[in-house]
């Protein structure tokens, strides 16, 4: 989504939420976590706040007016009737028969109130200095994850991983390959932008950052001899981050027509921008979600920009056999969360059965 069209959508909802939402809002941008995400955590507000005045939990009439002290009496038993039913409740779309939305839809909700209660309950400060309330319940509430061996996830993700050659074949192919096949207007647009999006996803395949904190990068955070980017991470830590020498060239030639072609002021901040209305601004997310999943499905099979960030950690760990290496590279707090790329690229097992 257009920065533009989530920062109309935020204001939106803002109006119709209570005032401690509010302030979780305006101290979350303060951290930052991204637009995207508290776009995303609103709509999960509206729709928890929606079943509590449908369920009778509070009696106002709006949700605006729900007084915080129905946040700190809801019980075990309410939020589980509130899973229960976003499991079950009718789907919008007429044309299915399905009900409920899927478990990762659920713990994303669960995600978004653990992030409001944990701030009410501990973040927050009152008059006296302390949180509003101590009370949270959704310690008490599980949430129920895809049972899925690290073994089974790592083949389901290898398949989406460009590997070893794989990843310079990909930016070849962006450069090469893909126009020609493209309509005159299309290839004018291609051209338009083609240095940008070859740096953008030369980044994300040599660095492994996220997709936020590469759209939020500016221009002060690149240091080009080095190959090094300074980015902020979750929440809201500074950090820097190798680059694999492999992006420079696409980083020069981005940077060799970003103010012309995109007609940069020295206020414009922003790496990587885009022509709207025939201003610069921000790349989006939304943008180059959509621009990795057109290049990638040409070449090969469609992924996403965090694939990208798997196809990065696997292929360091692969040389490295480090997870230590692999984590600070990915901006993790332990390396519990790199146990995956050593499934990805361990061979040994399967090496040992085929001598059987």
């Amino acid at each position: 989504m257009k920065r533009d069209k989530l920062l109309e959508r935020i204001e939106e909802l803002k109006p119709l939420m209570p005032w401690y939402v509010l302030e979780y809002y305006q101290s979350k941008l303060a951290v930052p976590y991204s637009f995207t995400t508290l776009y995303e955590y609103l709509k999960e507000y509206k729709r928890f706040f929606d079943w509590i005045l449908d369920s009778g939990i509070s009696t106002e009439n709006e949700i605006a007016a729900i007084p915080l002290d129905v946040l700190e009496n809801l019980t075990k038993k309410d939020l589980e009737a509130f899973i229960l039913y976003l499991r079950e409740r009718p789907l919008l779309n007429a044309n299915t028969r399905q009900k409920g939305v899927s478990q990762t839809t659920i713990n994303r909700t669960l995600s978004a109130l653990s992030s409001l209660y944990k701030y009410l309950t501990e973040e927050v400060e009152n008059e006296q200095g302390e949180p509003y309330f101590y009370r949270n319940v959704m310690k008490k509430v599980a949430t129920k994850k895809k049972k899925e061996t690290l073994a089974a996830r790592a083949e389901n993700i290898k398949q989406k991983l460009f590997l070893g050659e794989e990843t310079e074949q990909f930016l070849k192919h962006i450069e090469e390959v893909y126009p020609q096949s493209l309509s005159t207007r299309a290839l004018s647009s291609f051209e338009k932008n083609k240095e940008r999006d070859l740096a953008i996803i030369a980044l994300l395949l040599a660095s492994g950052v996220r997709l936020s904190e590469a759209v939020n990068l500016n221009l002060k955070d690149l240091n080009l001899k080095m190959m090094v980017i300074e980015v902020t991470r979750k929440g809201g830590k500074r950090d820097s981050v190798n680059v694999a020498a492999f992006a420079r060239p696409y980083l020069e030639a981005y940077l060799a027509i970003r103010q012309k072609r995109y007609k940069a002021e020295k206020n414009d901040l922003a790496f990587f921008l885009t022509e709207y209305r025939g201003r610069p601004n921000r790349i989006d997310a939304s943008s180059v979600e959509k621009m990795v999943a057109k290049y990638s499905e040409d070449f090969k099979v469609r992924v996403t920009p965090h694939k990208l960030r798997h196809t990065l950690a696997t292929r360091l760990y692969d040389a490295t056999k480090s997870q230590v290496l692999v984590s600070h590279q990915l901006g993790h707090a332990s390396t519990q969360v790199t146990d995956l790329y050593t499934h990805i690229v361990n061979d040994e097992q399967k090496n040992a059965l085929d001598k059987l």
